[in-house]
């Protein structure tokens, strides 16, 4: 239990006790309207780290100082640029260092790895997905089972939320796993759901997706730097995740790609082949034949997009900073306060505010999707008049998301008083 209270002195006071509360000077805030907006959708993109100017200015500097030298001379060499991210990203991911790379975007992963774990059969060919899946993973997936001859309406099965429930149990997750059994091929699931803000149990999913033979992925986008994640303990197939969400790199930023080690280290593991994923010792010579790095590197096509990822090391030099544990118990503190002030908000008004998102710290990370009922867009509209920057997704839901690095106790006040005025 908790001694909270719906006022100025408890959110100064739990500001006072937060130990990241300077991590916010790291961040730009938003000043748009002419004064500092309350930024509540680093769920849709994070705010600019105030180092990035500097890391992408450096990368220009070497540019114009070295040209095409750059590559081996500048002082992060741009042939190896991708390398310097991997011990940042396996602790952000829970993984080995074989087993993480970052290079392409998120969707372009998807598709690389649709291709190397979706292998349907005459007899295995079935996809098992979450409804109201991101769009992106669904048009890939529909692609993908298009791509080798079949129908998405016999190939992709979608496990939803019972009726009057909004989000989906784990039971019938797994109960619809068993159900399909020896049909299904491949397991692919938004481990945090983009619109409710459920975290899934992906150690439960994976196993039992195993259990019946399929392979087990996750699109991690509204995962990693949200919710501490342990994917190769998990022992998950794959995962992909972009950047310019919760790891603040910039808008369209670089994607991350997990494949566990046991499909990096086979060599029949089929990769679409693209020269920056040939073996580094004879990649210049130019040989006719494909030989894999040994790594998830494999999966690269192409080299790095310095300038986009100088601002992702930017960020990902914040996260190793700081560490997932510390950023998890404040995400949950803000969370929590703001469900706490909502709450607050329906007992001592008319109002019917609905949050979708569960209730347990452990399936949730930082977002609350909440409906208004009667009152959806407008109530968005009245935050937005207010210099509150949350996000409006169709039909009726406005997602909110404080973010331990840069969001406040104060700021959940501010949200929860405009709130209270205008359901009142």
């Amino acid at each position: 239990m908790t001694n909270w209270e719906f006022s100025l002195d408890c959110a100064k006071k739990l500001d006072e006790n937060d130990g990241l509360r300077s991590y916010r000077d790291h961040f730009h805030i938003p000043n748009f309207s002419g004064k500092e907006s309350i930024y509540f959708t680093g769920n849709s993109l994070g705010l600019q780290p105030k180092s990035v100017q500097s890391y992408i200015q450096k990368e220009l500097d070497d540019w114009s100082k070295w040209g095409v030298e750059g590559h081996e001379n500048a002082e992060n060499p741009w042939i190896s640029y991708h390398e310097i991210f991997i011990e940042d990203i396996k602790l952000l991911v829970g993984a080995k260092e074989k087993e993480v790379v970052v290079t392409h975007s998120l969707t372009t992963n998807l598709h690389l790895l649709l291709v190397s774990f979706y292998r349907p059969t005459k007899k295995r060919f079935k996809i098992l997905c979450e409804k109201k899946a991101f769009p992106s993973d669904q048009y890939a997936l529909q692609s993908q089972v298009e791509l080798h001859g079949l129908k998405p309406k016999e190939c992709i099965v979608e496990v939803a939320p019972r009726n009057g429930e909004k989000t989906i149990r784990n039971e019938d997750i797994i109960s619809k796993i068993n159900e399909i059994g020896n049909e299904l091929a491949l397991v692919m699931i938004g481990g945090v759901n983009y619109y409710s803000g459920q975290v899934f149990n992906m150690k439960e999913i994976t196993k039992s997706g195993h259990k019946v033979g399929a392979y087990v992925g996750f699109d991690l986008a509204h995962g990693v730097g949200n919710i501490p994640l342990s994917l190769n303990e998990w022992d998950v197939d794959f995962a992909a995740w972009c950047s310019y969400k919760y790891l603040n790199s910039g808008p369209g930023g670089v994607s991350g790609l997990f494949i566990n080690e046991k499909h990096v280290d086979n060599p029949n593991t089929f990769r679409l082949a693209g020269w920056w994923g040939h073996n580094k010792e004879d990649r210049f010579k130019m040989p006719d034949k494909f030989s894999p790095i040994p790594t998830a590197e494999s999966w690269q096509l192409s080299n790095a997009p310095v300038l986009s990822m100088a601002a992702h090391k930017a960020s990902l030099d914040l996260f190793t900073e700081v560490g997932m544990e510390k950023l998890r118990e404040k995400s949950i503190l803000l969370t929590n306060f703001m469900e706490f002030i909502i709450e607050n908000i329906n007992k001592i008004s008319s109002s019917n505010l609905e949050i979708i998102t569960p209730k347990n710290t452990n399936d949730r990370g930082c977002q609350l999707s909440i409906i208004a009922h009667g009152h959806g867009k407008e109530l968005f509209e009245e935050l937005s008049k207010n210099n509150i920057v949350v996000d409006w997704r169709e039909p009726n839901v406005i997602r909110v998301a404080p973010v331990p690095f840069y969001n406040s106790f104060q700021d959940i006040l501010a949200f929860g008083e405009v709130l209270k005025n205008y359901m009142k």
